[in-house]
């Protein structure tokens, strides 16, 4: 992660234009012109091998003549010539360098290779090469060949591609929307999505995110930089390649189950963003996403003169996953004094089709005071009886005296058919988004819904799984025996064991290596299940049934000996080039009311491991009918997969058919994910079918793909999320001889946050927190304990005995993951037993093994005992001279484990 230099790109002291050609019609022309028409035009140094002046101004003729220190270099080159002007560049102690396309080609791979090389050594950061440029109207910069240069506003966009930044850039402009900023990262060889998100998530100057995505290269650093901006402001993105046709331009086909956008969908569910697809859906977000910072609840009232667009708007409310607000009884008490006696009394609130100014004002001002009403979208018809303006006019002097009275107002939609430029214009001026149609308005409200949901399942505390501890030995030697005998297919019965091992339900599976040995085997299955199913075992037959290879309902020995005998002669003949150990027998397990359900893993080209949910049986890659999440799964997360589907529905109880217990079903799909988290040998699973019904699930036929992986690499390297490390788990002896038991701290452990504040000092609330306030709310205890483990950490002691918190300790890595923030805390009445010391102590080895360069914080003058105990952990102390108050300390982490988190 490298947010390090990039305000060199929106704040440069100065600039410097290199390939600035006079040539009319050259991208060299176009950025040098936008350059001199900003604020950068008296510190802006051109450079361009023919010399010469540009509208006056001076063109160096090599870099070798610029004066002084440049800071941000635009190259318009050739490509061959890219990496000496970067290297000349990096020397003479420029920060950062935008490198934008060019008449001359592209730059190949070699070519961009040594770019980067030559940044590098001089820590150079550079946004492109193939972009347009960037713009960064609040500091006067255009150094793009944008043919419109951006108004100043508080939207940052982060596009991959120039043409969708100049498209966006002309629109907001025709609509007086402005930006913070606009990069156009182009080939993304240094500065990525990530690294801008990084710092426009903490620009205050930026209100919302803005991305248009072709292809991610870094997951993990993606979904890690795209969560942590989506907690502070809302994120919109638009991805492009949603089917294969136009993904294969810039990504790999993905695999016929799980499509690439699938694993996408779930990566930027995982992340809270909010994913729209196509121009319209995207400028509609930015409308809304200008006006309307967050709602109350999303719960919407709907107020017009016409029925018909009233119900139009209700149904693509109900089509987006909407929902009405109901009207209290007063506030239809209050609208038949005012209305018509034909008013519908009810939501849609019509107000008749001869609709005045002052009815829609009246109107208005009934429902602003309704609370159940969280936001209300107001329509207009043109009548000749009143004029669209007339009326719009009036909502915004309603709105206008309700915010001088200091009366409650809620967020105002606003869709005027046929209202034209005024209309528009006095909506736009009142900072109230605006829509052409009912579908647009009800669009734009459901994105700040959406954001909401997002923001609410981040949020979340997931209920624990209780004490489930896999056989992680057991499962093992399964893997590791059949890698060692060259199998990449688990067998049946090995298969059976490894599931046994995370307590997943699969039905027993023996292996018989002849007809004899099958019939002994089968006579306790069948005199248990009823009858027995026989299968071929070949590592080397995949589809069974394809050869005849799979024989059911047989109700005695003698059917299983025969079915046996004849299922390896067939197998035999149809594949004589397979290896046939024998069959496998198993119990023919009888659900006449079960679901097919199919559950599975896939290995995503982009995200690594992808969890897959749905309906199965033979018809699956048929009906289609799946969802996806990104491992690893809690039971919230879980539960949503489950939930995504149209099987669900079924699962919910139908008619006579009882509910299954969706609750275990995610479980099993929870220890799914854990076993892929332990086992980075797992390449593939396939559950199907996973038969389901009120009495239980069990999987009735399984496949496990497994590979080979390089030594040294952590199980948790190919994870898009990274995983909860169950590797530092590890149990501590207190100085009175009680034994405690640390690990990473996990969502569900908001619930142990009450009880152990309850068991702190007021004084030792506010050393820690610099205040002794205890009013601690769900969202804030949510930020404790809600991890981001490939950039933070977060340890918790708890008693093995009452599972109580005791003490916890945390580190908060920046964007570059070099320097991290601690913070720690020990029960008031556990003070002096060594609990601190043994927390900092492991906090710090965890710095030093992920990778981090320095650990610091700040501490209150005051805190005597905890500047005594990081002074004798090696922290340097640093007075703060903003404030006499704190004192921040440093901690310099040993420079010895770079490689091991690199492999992490």
């Amino acid at each position: 992660m490298s947010s390090y230099h990039l305000d060199v790109f929106l704040r440069p002291r100065n600039v410097v234009m290199v390939g600035a050609s006079s040539e009319k019609g050259t991208i060299g022309e176009a950025v040098t012109q936008n350059l001199l028409s900003g604020k950068y035009s008296d510190k802006l140094q051109l450079v361009h091998r023919d010399g010469g002046t540009f509208d006056g101004h001076e063109v160096l003729t090599s870099l070798d003549a610029l004066v002084g220190k440049p800071d941000l270099a635009v190259v318009a080159l050739a490509p061959d010539e890219i990496s000496g002007a970067i290297k000349t560049l990096g020397e003479r102690g420029c920060r950062g360098a935008v490198i934008v396309t060019t008449e001359m080609g592209a730059m190949d791979e070699t070519q961009k290779r040594e770019t980067m090389d030559a940044a590098a050594d001089h820590k150079l950061r550079l946004i492109g090469p193939n972009c347009m440029g960037i713009q960064s109207p609040r500091s006067g910069l255009n150094a793009s060949y944008s043919h419109v240069a951006a108004l100043p506003g508080d939207l940052a966009l982060i596009s991959q591609s120039g043409a969708i930044t100049a498209s966006v850039t002309d629109w907001a402009s025709q609509n007086n929307i402005g930006f913070s900023a606009l990069v156009s990262l182009g080939d993304k060889v240094d500065v990525d999505f990530a690294d801008m998100m990084d710092h426009f998530a903490m620009d205050p100057h930026t209100r919302a995110i803005l991305l248009y995505v072709e292809t991610i290269i870094n997951a993990r650093k993606f979904m890690s930089s795209a969560r942590a901006a989506a907690r502070t402001k809302p994120v919109v993105l638009i991805k492009s390649g949603r089917h294969a046709e136009g993904a294969s331009a810039f990504a790999p086909r993905n695999n016929k189950l799980v499509g690439a956008d699938e694993a996408y969908d779930a990566a930027f569910e995982r992340t809270g963003l909010l994913r729209v697809h196509d121009l319209d859906e995207f400028f509609d977000a930015v409308e809304t996403l200008t006006h309307v910072r967050k709602l109350n609840g999303s719960k919407l009232t709907v107020m017009t003169n016409s029925a018909g667009i009233g119900v139009l708007a209700v149904d693509d409310l109900i089509d987006h996953g909407g929902a009405l607000a109901t009207l209290e009884d007063s506030t239809i008490e209050k609208l038949d004094e005012v209305l018509p006696s034909s008013w519908s009394r009810s939501n849609p609130v019509n107000i008749v089709v001869n609709a005045g100014p002052q009815r829609y004002k009246d109107a208005l001002d009934i429902l602003m005071e309704d609370r159940n009403s969280h936001a209300i979208l107001v329509m207009t018809c043109p009548t000749a009886l009143a004029t669209g303006e007339e009326a719009a006019q009036a909502i915004i002097e309603l709105i206008e005296e309700r915010k001088k009275a200091g009366k409650r107002r809620v967020p105002v939609f606003a869709a005027w058919l046929g209202g034209g430029e005024n209309v528009n214009k006095l909506f736009e001026d009142a900072g109230i988004p605006h829509y052409p149609t009912p579908a647009d308005a009800i669009r734009g409200f459901s994105y700040v819904v959406r954001y909401m949901e997002a923001q609410d399942q981040l949020m979340r505390m997931p209920p624990s799984i209780g004490d489930f501890q896999p056989d992680y030995e057991s499962a093992r030697t399964i893997i590791d025996e059949a890698l060692h005998d060259g199998q990449h297919r688990l067998n049946a019965v090995a298969v059976t064991k490894l599931l046994q091992a995370y307590d997943i339900p699969i039905a027993p599976s023996l292996a018989a290596a002849t007809a004899v040995e099958a019939a002994q085997m089968a006579a306790p299955l069948i005199a248990r299940y009823g009858s027995a199913v026989v299968k071929i075992d070949s590592p080397d037959i995949l589809y069974k049934s394809d050869i005849g290879g799979v024989v059911l309902h047989l109700g005695n020995s003698g059917a299983v000996a025969t079915a046996a005998q004849q299922i390896m002669t067939r197998a035999r003949e149809a594949r004589p080039d397979a290896k046939i150990h024998g069959v496998t027998v198993h119990p023919m397990v009888r659900k006449p009311h079960s679901i097919e359900l199919f559950a599975g893993m896939t290995v995503d080209p982009v995200f690594g491991p992808v969890m897959v949910f749905g309906r199965g049986g033979t018809a699956v890659e048929v009906i289609r009918d799946k969802a996806m999440a990104l491992p690893p799964l809690d039971l919230l997360s879980a539960m949503r997969v489950i939930e995504k589907t149209r099987v669900n529905r079924r699962l919910e109880g139908y008619r006579d058919t009882p509910a299954c217990d969706r609750e275990a079903l995610a479980q099993i799909l929870v220890k799914m994910s854990r076993m892929v988290a332990d086992f980075p040998e797992i390449a593939e699973l396939d559950f199907n079918p996973l038969l389901a019904d009120s009495n239980g699930f069990i999987i009735a036929d399984a496949r496990v793909e497994v590979t080979k992986v390089s030594e040294g690499i952590h199980p948790h390297k190919r994870f898009a999320v990274k995983p909860y490390p169950h590797d530092w788990e590890q149990e501590r002896v207190l100085k009175d001889g009680r034994t405690v038991f640390i690990r990473p701290m996990m969502p569900e452990d908001e619930a142990l946050f009450p009880g152990f504040f309850d068991h702190v000092t007021d004084e030792d609330m506010r050393l820690r927190f610099f205040s002794a306030a205890r009013s601690m709310t769900h969202a804030f205890i949510a930020r404790l304990t809600q991890i981001d483990y490939a950039r933070s950490m977060a340890f918790i002691a708890v008693d093995p005995a009452t599972g109580d918190m005791l003490a916890s300790v945390r580190l908060m890595g920046d964007g570059n993951h070099e320097t991290g923030e601690y913070a720690v805390m020990v029960r008031s009445d556990l003070k002096g037993l060594g609990l601190g010391w043994i927390m900092m102590k492991l906090i710090l080895q965890f710095a030093e093994k992920d990778g981090f360069r320095e650990v610091e914080g700040e501490v209150l003058r005051s805190n005597k005992t905890m500047r005594q105990m990081c002074e004798a952990l090696g922290f340097e102390t640093r007075m703060d001279p903003d404030d006499p108050d704190l004192v921040h300390m440093v901690f310099r982490v040993p420079d010895i484990s770079r490689k091991i988190a690199e492999l992490i």
